[in-house]
């Protein structure tokens, strides 16, 4: 068994030790949680047999693994687990979410290998012995909460024969651990359902509501895109800022659908570009995103009882600056805060007028200047599109996506990425034909 520490892998060993115990059984367990416990690799070796004599070692050797049941797709790729698989015969149930290791908090553009990790599983193990499940994403959507995922992957293992002990077995072991019972047992029998019968499961997964278990689901089309930032920008300001949006959008849609048709790429590009111009999260939209209820839901889809929330924010009006960093220290303040915060989404419509008292700070009236610029970028690839500068266009398009952070940190990526934008316009301009009969 494979995962990250903290999520429970130790406890599904835990399980199947005790569910062995219950039937008489004997079982041996080895947990290596290397450096870090809570966040790092963790591999645990398990063997059961009829009686406990029957076991010489625990450790698993290379070739020897029936069943690799990987929580983590990370540590299941490595080569230390990749060898205990024996071709052919050895089972794999992999969860493929992605979690994120600690590098990513050092590289903004970090992104795991998780194409190259699937395809190394199976060439080991053979494309019919291996099981791919997005067990966190399921977990959220049919329970709320992402630590069902481990549970679920017990249940789908279960259900293929792998694990050598009864699901009655494995579901005393839930009862006797006293945690979260019911939804562990559910989880449980999720997983098996899934692995039994893959349609039915769909629809039972298919019938809970991702966006209340805050399941995120990517656009699939252009017109989703635009469709959907365009509700965003609506509740961001109003329906004439949604509009501003979508009018600029459709200049690109059409010029590219001229120039290039069936291509889309541009307009997607443009279409998250601008909606990341226009959407910046300033004082008004923390307070709505705070306010607006999907706030209040993840929290009681995860805690139960009285909670009282404390804030710790960085007033640009009231935050002293830190001598050491230069940068604005966090205060903290109680619960009144989140009544401010109602008042202050309420006063949305003053953003960018005369009354905006944030607006005149240099970074929001550099926010503002963003989207004009943007604006007018787009204006122009519309205005002098051709076949030939098309993936310069999408180039010079896209550069605003490292524009990250929030405050001092996005100054900093903005001030490099509007070098990088100038070199693309400049390639843009350059590119074969790209002069339009309008400019001639």
């Amino acid at each position: 068994m494979t995962g990250v520490g903290g999520t429970g892998v130790v406890t599904i060993g835990a399980l199947i030790g005790m569910a062995a115990h219950i039937e008489g059984k004997g079982c041996g367990i080895i947990d290596m949680a290397g450096l870090a416990q809570k966040g790092g690799a963790v591999m645990s070796h398990l063997r059961v047999a009829q009686t406990p004599q029957d076991i010489a070692t625990i450790r698993v050797a290379a070739g020897g693994a029936d069943l690799v049941l990987g929580c983590d797709i990370v540590v299941a790729g490595g080569k230390k687990v990749l060898s205990a698989i024996r071709p052919g015969e050895t089972e794999v149930v992999v969860n493929t979410y992605e979690q994120l290791p600690g590098d990513f908090t050092r590289d903004a553009d970090f992104s795991l290998p998780t194409k190259r990790l699937q395809r190394a599983i199976r060439q080991r193990a053979g494309e019919k012995n291996v099981h791919m499940v997005d067990a966190r994403n399921i977990a959220l959507r049919l329970f709320a909460d992402a630590l069902l995922s481990n549970i679920f992957m017990l249940g789908f293992a279960h259900q293929l024969g792998r694990i050598p002990v009864s699901a009655r077995s494995i579901e005393e072991a839930i009862r006797l651990n006293g945690q979260m019972v019911d939804k562990n047992i559910e989880a449980f029998r999720a997983g098996r359902l899934a692995a039994h019968d893959p349609k039915a499961f769909e629809t039972l997964a298919g019938s809970a509501d991702d966006s209340a278990q805050g399941v995120r689901r990517l656009s699939e089309s252009l017109d989703e895109i635009i469709e959907r930032r365009s509700a965003f920008l609506t509740g961001y300001q109003n329906a004439a800022y949604a509009q501003r949006f979508r009018d600029a959008v459709d200049k690109v849609r059409a010029a590219e659908a001229a120039v290039t048709p069936g291509n889309t790429e541009l307009s997607e590009a443009v279409a998250r570009g601008l909606f990341k111009a226009m959407a910046y999260k300033d004082e008004y939209e923390v307070a709505r995103l705070f306010t607006d209820g999907s706030f209040a839901r993840q929290v009681a889809s995860q805690f139960d009882g009285d909670i009282t929330m404390h804030f710790h924010m960085a007033p640009p009006l009231l935050a002293r600056v830190d001598p050491n960093t230069g940068t604005p220290r966090k205060m903290e303040f109680g619960p009144w805060m989140m009544g401010a915060l109602k008042v202050l989404a309420g006063l949305r419509f003053l953003r960018g007028g005369a009354f905006d008292i944030f607006g005149r700070t240099e970074e929001r009236r550099e926010e503002r200047r963003l989207i004009e610029d943007y604006e007018a970028m787009a204006g122009e690839l519309a205005a002098r599109l051709n076949a030939g500068n098309h993936g310069a266009a999408v180039a010079a398009a896209s550069v605003i996506r490292s524009v990250r952070g929030f405050g001092h940190v996005k100054a900093r990526n903005l001030a490099k990425a509007r070098g990088d934008w100038d070199k693309a316009m400049d390639a843009f301009r350059a590119a074969p034909g790209a002069r339009s009969q309008a400019a001639e």
